[in-house]
């Protein structure tokens, strides 16, 4: 019995001991274990770092009864992330359902994704392996594959181009004042009882209030005088210059005593032959019987003689026409045109300041533009709003300006009592981007697709959403050709570096920012050019000291970390 069982421990001691030797031997030549990664340098795209590796095992290394587990680790400063796929490989002869390796050589292919952090910035993917066979187990030394992360996607501008809806303040407004003087048949004589028509004293009286009032200027009077189209036409044609004169003497009667009146070109007469056109709407808005054969009469004729010869053919409706059309035709109108003269800029902006209810309100929105003091701003609108509740264009532009002033959820507020009282395009297009400063994309580009029609500001908008899902291309179409830091990053980001360098060298004004130079720097890298690089860094550097702690560790510059001249950057 002793015997038996002192075989049996050698057999399990035999059995350690080949294990081990196979696991020990499986690490001394690890080694020789081909790794291909893609992409060589790992990089963020779509909030997301991605990861393809290649691994090709050697003749006669992987053991038949043995079992690796594999797992990529990205390692930084303060922490690390593993994968979350393991990628487990078997030999021939375990019994489980893993990628087999034979022991004449294999390959296999791992991919996975793991989120974004800036942390990674600065980072080493390693690959951690576990080896195990039976109860054995051994861990290899870990062993670099690559680094990371290019983080350049992460340079999208989430800015906010909101829509004002514009006010409808014009300083000057035209405004015309007329009244008819009616002649008898054939007669161009003005009848007293004609001066004493309502419409007639009401433009005399508006004439001498207009010219009272410091706010009106009055800018020309005309004489409009009309025949009707009965009668022969030279006849007409004498008669309504013969009324027009008689008009014209009333007319300026009323202006001797003001002084614009004096002024070349202030007085002006018109005249028409045969007032077809005032017959024909006279037709369209009668209840006469036969009025559609009439206005047949007249698409069909152009000649004015057949055209009276065949009305008056119509013998039972051409005797309704003389008692209630043809009178109303035979006229002067008498007209005034005055311009309304409102406050100017600097009168609008003071008395905003000071008692805004005394303006109306397209006045109370244009003080709104009168100023770039973001917070001046957003106290008009405010006011505005409070005077104008249901005005939607109040509400859009106080949440346009809470959007300037980086304050989302503000903007969303003011934005939902736009919305209850017009969900236009407007108003979607301004809430997408305040999701978007929210960081809320998939919100944001619900809400830009929702919209009846794309406009410029949703293009960028969604182009911003396109760069932070990955999708280069997408976003490069929808920033179109308005030069943009955010066109220019997706330029890069699609591998077209040189249109992107073009891009960014037309950015000028307000537009070119310590961004655009950063962005430099990244496409000098990308095209080897040093001297642009260095050169572009170090305005990054000087306008901004976020953009200068983050170029040290910015893997786009690998290549210059050890160079002199980017250290100088940093001293």
């Amino acid at each position: 019995m002793k015997k038996i069982r002192s075989y049996f421990i050698l057999i399990l001691a035999a059995s350690f001991l080949s294990g081990c030797a196979g696991l020990n031997k499986m690490k001394k030549e690890a080694g020789d274990i081909n790794y291909e990664v893609t992409p060589k340098v790992l990089e963020a795209h779509g909030g997301l770092v991605n990861v393809t590796v290649k691994g090709t095992f050697p003749e006669k290394y992987f053991n038949k009864k043995a079992t690796l587990a594999l797992t990529p680790v990205l390692t930084y400063a303060g922490g690390e992330t593993a994968f979350d796929k393991v990628q487990v490989l078997q030999g021939e002869k375990v019994m489980a359902n893993n990628k087999v390796i034979s022991y004449s050589g294999g390959d296999f292919t791992y991919t996975s994704a793991i989120p974004y952090t800036d942390a990674m910035k600065r980072s080493e993917l390693v690959l951690r392996t576990n080896a195990s066979m039976g109860n054995k187990s051994l861990d290899f030394d870990p062993l670099k594959l690559a680094d990371g992360v290019i983080a350049t996607s992460t340079l999208v501008e989430k800015d906010a181009k909101g829509s004002i809806m514009p006010d409808q303040y014009a300083r000057i407004v035209p405004e015309t004042k007329v009244a008819d003087i009616n002649y008898v048949i054939n007669q161009a004589v003005v009848r007293s009882s004609e001066l004493k028509r309502d419409d007639v004293v009401a433009l005399k009286d508006y004439i001498v209030a207009a010219d009272a009032d410091p706010n009106k200027e009055i800018k020309s009077a005309v004489t409009s005088s009309y025949a009707s189209p009965d009668g022969k036409f030279d006849q007409n044609e004498k008669l309504s210059g013969r009324r027009g004169v008689s008009a014209d003497k009333v007319l300026k009667n009323e202006f001797k005593k003001i002084e614009v009146a004096k002024e070349d070109g202030f007085f002006s007469t018109i005249t028409t032959a045969e007032d077809w056109e005032g017959f024909k709407t006279e037709v369209e808005n009668s209840s006469i019987p036969d009025k559609d054969l009439i206005l047949r009469v007249l698409s069909m004729y152009s000649d004015p003689d057949v055209r009276e010869r065949e009305i008056r053919n119509m013998s039972a409706a051409f005797e309704i026409l003389k008692t209630d059309i043809l009178p109303k035709l035979r006229r002067s109108k008498l007209i005034v045109n005055v311009d309304n003269i409102g406050r100017t800029d600097e009168q609008i902006l003071a008395q905003m300041r000071s008692d805004p209810k005394v303006l109306n309100l397209e006045e109370m929105l244009h003080a709104g533009v009168l100023t770039s003091d973001l917070n001046e701003k957003l106290a008009f609108y405010k006011a505005t709003a409070d005077a104008h509740p249901k005005c939607v264009r109040a509400h859009n532009n106080v949440a346009v300006t809470y959007l300037c002033l980086g304050k989302p959820d503000d903007a969303i507020a003011a934005l939902d009592k736009a919305k209850a009282i017009a969900n236009n395009d407007v108003v979607k297009s301004n809430t997408a981007f305040a999701y978007i400063l929210k960081g809320d994309i998939a919100k944001a580009e619900e809400l830009f697709n929702s919209m009846t029609a794309t406009t410029p500001e949703s293009r960028y908008g969604l182009g911003i959403v396109a760069i932070t899902k990955g999708e280069y291309d997408k976003a490069v179409n929808s920033f179109g050709n308005e030069a943009s830091n955010n066109l220019a990053l997706a330029q890069i980001l699609k591998g077209d570096v040189n249109r992107a360098k073009t891009t960014l060298e037309s950015l000028t004004g307000e537009a070119k920012t310590a961004l655009t130079s950063y962005l430099k720097a990244i496409v000098g890298s990308r095209l080897d050019d040093k001297a642009y690089t260095l050169n572009a860094l170090k305005e990054a550097a000087s306008l901004s000291p976020e953009l200068r702690a983050a170029m040290k560790n910015d893997i786009e510059f690998a290549k210059y970390f050890s160079d002199s001249s980017f250290a100088g950057l940093f001293q």
